[in-house]
């Protein structure tokens, strides 16, 4: 660990003061690993637009399976990648059937957070942020899923050093953030990478862990806002 920066404990207070509560609908664990597939690489907007267009033209998981690759490619090609995406989740659905009988992912919930994780990242496309999110959103197991604004703000609190990856960072992460913690403060980091803590020209003078934060990487001057 870098052993910089603030606690997360005090991080989350201050978010918290700020954003209050920030929570996620809860999603079964395939149409949540769908969706994860669908949000790489582009916004979220663009990801749930693709999803509801998926499940507009297919009603079941099972339609999705046996649909032509170009049909399912056709429907979320609003999120970029269109075609990997397509192979990625017809795939997914194509192993599933024939491990289990059915499009399922409900065999998860007996398993070990280690043990989920290295099944899911067994699956085309899928990797280590995915499998955190499908165990975090849906199962509400204490992962930290790492997306790109966590591992920006991990950066900028010391968290994680300047040269991490962002699959070590889910490992530092999670030794840095408590277990009960590691929900909200993943949810509350998202708020603030978009509310405060942009990628370009952060707000740092509005953001409420300021006198606190290290700002790791931003330069003084335009990149370093007062």
């Amino acid at each position: 660990m870098t052993g910089r920066g603030p606690s997360a404990a005090s991080v989350r207070a201050r978010l918290t003061d700020r954003y209050g509560t920030v929570d996620k609908p809860t999603l079964d664990p395939l149409d949540e690993l769908v969706l994860t597939i669908l949000s790489q690489s582009t916004t979220d907007a663009n990801r749930d637009r693709a999803y509801d267009r998926l499940r507009d033209r297919f009603p079941s998981w099972d339609d999705v399976r046996t649909a032509p690759g170009g049909a399912i490619e056709d429907a979320v090609r609003v999120a970029g990648l269109g075609g990997q995406k397509a192979r990625s989740i017809k795939r997914a659905l194509a192993r599933l059937h024939e491990e289990r009988g059915s499009t399922t992912l409900s065999h998860l919930a007996a398993m070990g957070d280690t043990e989920a994780t290295e099944y899911l990242t067994s699956f085309d496309g899928v990797g280590v942020k995915t499998a955190a999110c499908v165990l975090c959103f849906s199962l509400r197991r204490p992962v930290l899923p790492v997306d790109t604004h966590v591992f920006r703000i991990g950066k900028r609190l010391g968290w994680l050093p300047e040269s991490c990856t962002a699959n070590r960072a889910h490992r530092l992460l999670e030794e840095w953030v408590q277990p009960s913690d590691r929900f909200a403060v993943h949810m509350l980091l998202i708020t603030l990478g978009r509310d405060a803590c942009t990628a370009r020209a952060p707000s740092c003078g509005t953001c409420p862990v300021e006198q606190e934060c290290p700002k790791i990487g931003l330069d003084a001057g335009a990149d370093r806002p007062s």
